[in-house]
């Protein structure tokens, strides 16, 4: 996971200078994704092809809309990147994402498992958004 937070500031740096050199961050947006279609769908093939039918028959159609948010995530740091610098934009996005992540866990929204939020924890996603906060302050 270490690997990934990486990989998704230096992602949206390339997207956003995509974007930036075509003019068009939503044609970046859309290239992104094609790559990346075709990158999964040979991860998919070489784990074992496509589920059965059957399982997707299951799933509720709420699971899909995770595709919306990261069509969302994709245009808007390609957008913004450019416009607000990747370290201020990728600020907002872990700001977001230690709050999301601490209502979808104490709530165990979607099958999450269930972690409440206490003062302890309160405490440490306040430490960390200041943390992230003087980190990308000006000097």
């Amino acid at each position: 996971m270490f690997l990934t937070g990486i990989g998704i500031p230096l992602m949206a740096t390339l997207n956003a200078g995509l974007g930036k050199q075509l003019a068009s961050p939503t044609a970046a947006t859309f290239i992104l994704y094609v790559v990346g279609l075709g990158l999964s769908l040979g991860l998919m093939l070489a784990a074992g092809g496509v589920p059965a039918a059957e399982k997707f028959r299951g799933v509720g159609p709420h699971f899909y809309m995770g595709a919306i948010f990261v069509v969302f995530y994709i245009f808007s740091i390609t957008w913004a990147g450019p416009k607000m610098g990747i370290g201020n934009a990728v600020f907002f996005v872990l700001l977001g994402q230690l709050i999301a992540a601490a209502a979808i866990d104490h709530y165990g929204l979607w099958g999450a498992v269930q972690s409440a939020i206490t003062p302890k924890r309160v405490l440490g996603i306040a430490v960390m958004a200041f943390g992230v906060y003087l980190a990308r302050k000006p000097v």
